[in-house]
């Protein structure tokens, strides 16, 4: 059996961009519908979110765009790089996230994937409102202005 400590929780990808894109209201943890070979290039980091969005369909979750890397060792087995997954959520969650879609216009951004404690893929996403030209510049003024504060403490 294999060492419990391999698997702490690590955050291996962050989508950066979707921080400065849009404005989150609320973030959920769902799992992920993976093949053997996928797994193991998530663990190689071999993963990009830039891309990637969330849609509901059917009473079923899911996510496109998603880059999962080639597995080097794996054969003819190995995976579809951009293939559409299939997301776990409660249906509550699944049901919640859809009707604020539909009263709010809002959209479904993939904002972190990670392995937690017990070795499973999961990905944290969140029900976010686009920004506006004037919102992204007051989140880059923000930031520097924090940066500056940063330098000058020391």
């Amino acid at each position: 059996m294999g060492d419990k400590k391999q698997f702490s929780s690590n955050i291996l990808v962050k989508n950066k961009k979707a921080r400065f894109e849009y404005e989150w209201l609320d973030t959920f943890q769902a799992g992920l519908v993976l093949q053997g070979t996928e797994i193991k290039a998530i663990r190689l980091n071999k993963v990009n979110l830039q891309e990637s969005y969330c849609y509901v369909s059917r009473g079923e979750m899911f996510v496109r765009g998603l880059h999962i890397g080639q597995y080097e060792l794996g054969t003819h087995y190995n995976h579809e790089e951009k293939r559409e997954r299939k997301l776990l959520l409660k249906k509550q969650e699944i049901e919640k996230i859809k009707k604020k879609m539909e009263e709010k216009g809002l959209t479904i951004v993939p904002t972190k994937l990670y392995i937690n404690a017990r070795g499973l893929a999961k990905m944290e996403i969140a029900l976010a409102k686009g920004k506006k030209i004037h919102d992204k510049r007051d989140s880059i003024k923000e930031k520097d202005m924090k940066r500056e504060l940063s330098k000058m403490k020391f």
